[in-house]
């Protein structure tokens, strides 16, 4: 497989690459593979949970 990425795409892996020490594949790869996980699922459930279980302290701090 050849991933293609525009010119901004590439600076801004690049950037990141640097700023994490690692190298751009490796950068990559960790993004595609939390991309295709289950994460986000996982996330809005949390979301969701504490969005139920803390309603009236989360009414109280949007006032």
């Amino acid at each position: 497989m050849n991933l293609r990425l525009n010119d901004d795409e590439t600076a801004a892996l690049r950037r990141k690459a640097v700023e994490e020490g690692r190298s751009m594949q490796e950068v990559a790869r960790t993004a595609i593979a939390e991309y295709v996980s289950d994460r986000p699922a996982r996330l809005r459930s949390a979301i969701e949970r504490v969005r139920t279980e803390d309603a009236e302290l989360l009414d109280r701090l949007s006032r």
